[in-house]
């Protein structure tokens, strides 16, 4: 039987593979990855039930992390019925795959930073569904764990580390938004 911290290891190591290409296979990474947590997903949740119990609000924490080229991977906790604002990738490419819980995804773009937003749709995560992004054209997304009473867990791999981006605010009316920049924190690292 495997344990979790042996999926976290495998995830890890799959993501930072794939991505030593500028422009990975976004959609083949998306399926192998979600092929582990959806073979682990029971070991996954239950031996991530101390992030899922925490109750500190929204955390990110660090699995893995290479320079050159770069690439982040994340695991983030979502309380129940939580939200982000939304928000932008600072231009990296990205995949959010659903560990434990359900993330409702609902997501923008627009052909040119001068254009107005334009709603894209919405993608509903379980485990190991995922969505993803190209660094082109400029994307925004908000999120939000779809669950009243348990903490959603995501897995997300970046094209770079996700250190400063902007959330938005709708201003009277669609189609325009005001951005603000914020500095993403990390809670810790998780060890494998």
């Amino acid at each position: 039987m495997r344990t979790y911290r042996h999926s976290l290891k495998s995830l890890r190591d799959i993501a930072l593979a794939y991505s030593l290409e500028k422009n990975p296979d976004l959609a083949s990474l998306s399926r192998e990855l979600g092929a582990i947590v959806h073979r682990d997903a029971k070991a996954l949740g239950d031996g991530l039930y101390d992030l899922r119990a925490r109750n500190r609000g929204f955390e990110r924490w660090l699995l893995g992390r290479r320079g050159r080229p770069g690439v982040s991977v994340l695991v983030m906790a979502w309380p129940p019925g939580y939200s982000s604002p939304s928000h932008d990738h600072a231009g990296l490419w990205g995949i959010e795959l659903s560990l434990y819980g359900a993330l409702e995804v609902e997501s923008w773009s627009r052909a040119t930073t001068n254009d107005p937003w334009q709603l894209r749709g919405r993608d509903w995560l379980g485990p190991g569904d995922a969505t993803w992004f190209d660094t082109d054209p400029p994307y925004m997304h908000r999120c939000r764990n779809l669950s009243r009473q348990e903490t959603a867990l995501t897995l997300h791999v970046y094209g770079g580390d996700l250190d400063d981006y902007a959330t938005y605010e709708q201003v009277e009316a669609e189609p325009y938004w005001l951005s603000l920049p914020q500095r993403a924190r990390i809670a810790g690292p998780i060890r494998v």
